[in-house]
């Protein structure tokens, strides 16, 4: 069904989902919802299965009317949402009517907010998932960045939608200083001793080269033993890669399959969410900590969602 008619589209405004998987060795992105966190909450929401197609919006300026009555949620960062003007609740499943327009107009906090609706976001799929990757023109809606005039069509929803929010103490709280915790390698030995030191003890900025690719950071530039350059190897999500320059680029969901510049460490999978929300002149900082305590946060990461499932119903 026709559901929204895109009035201004934002500076950055993409279907995702939770990525294509499978397809690195080909040398394809995996791209998908750089907050999971958020993403995964709004489907869970208005009932959707949680990698059913979303919207995510970039920083301010996104403008859509409703064509068609529609349950969603708005999770991620603070765009002070409106409906007709008027403020709506985020993180919370809500009613909105054909002719009413969904707005965005200003940054608060955070950098992405997802809009979910009931049946997902109707785009095909492309080598095995709907998540736009822009740079190929793959995914999403036609493989590019939603346009004024386009028409967004959603699915027919699994049943009726039951009220539903996310508990406060659930919703994140997106701050413009981050601690990041991180596992050195697979190149921490191509590094100085001291280049680590500074790795671990610097505090970085993210500069304006930032992206659903990367962000690139400022800050004391960290020292290699010799050479910055490797044979060219698989590319994880979070990898922390330092280039000749020394000053580091954390690799996120539209990163390149493979690179040929050494990684110092790898941010963990439960942080990547929070550092999706950061933008431009945000700080960050990285600690290190060990395979276990990583498996773990990822653990407790994902049974904080499944909990979620159930406590986000009203009854």
């Amino acid at each position: 069904m026709e559901t929204f008619e895109v009035i201004q589209p934002g500076p950055m405004t993409t279907v995702q989902d939770l990525g294509r998987s499978g397809y690195q060795q080909y040398g394809v992105p995996a791209s998908g919802a750089m907050d999971g966190y958020a993403y995964r909450i709004g489907n869970l929401l208005v009932g959707n299965d949680e990698s059913a197609p979303s919207l995510e919006i970039t920083l301010f300026g996104c403008r859509l009317r409703l064509r068609h009555d529609a349950t969603v949620a708005i999770t991620g960062a603070d765009l002070t949402p409106t409906l007709n003007g008027n403020p709506v609740p985020m993180w919370e499943a809500i009613a909105v009517r054909k002719g009413n327009t969904l707005a965005f107009p200003r940054l608060k906090s955070g950098c992405r907010a997802y809009l979910a609706v009931a049946g997902g976001i109707n785009v095909p799929k492309v080598i095995g998932s709907t998540s736009t990757y822009a740079r190929a023109g793959i995914g999403g809606f036609q493989g590019r960045p939603l346009r004024a005039g386009d028409i967004i069509h959603t699915g027919q929803p699994a049943g009726s939608p039951r009220p539903a929010r996310v508990p406060p103490a659930h919703i994140p709280a997106y701050v413009n200083q981050l601690e990041l915790r991180v596992i050195l390698g697979p190149q921490d030995d191509y590094f100085t001793e001291e280049g680590i030191r500074t790795f671990l003890s610097s505090t970085y900025t993210v500069s304006a080269q930032a992206d659903r690719m990367g962000y690139r950071l400022d800050g004391p530039r960290i020292q290699h033993r010799a050479k910055a350059d490797i044979i060219s190897d698989g590319i994880p999500l979070g990898a922390v890669q330092v280039p000749g320059d020394g000053l580091p680029i954390i690799l996120l969901a539209d990163r390149q399959t493979t690179g040929g510049y050494t990684k110092i460490a790898t941010v963990i999978s439960p942080d990547i969410s929070r550092l999706a929300q950061a933008k431009p002149g945000d700080t960050a900082t990285f600690r290190r900590i060990g395979e276990d305590e990583a498996l773990k946060a990822l653990h407790n990461s994902e049974q904080g969602i499944r909990r979620l499932a159930s406590l986000c119903r009203i009854d």
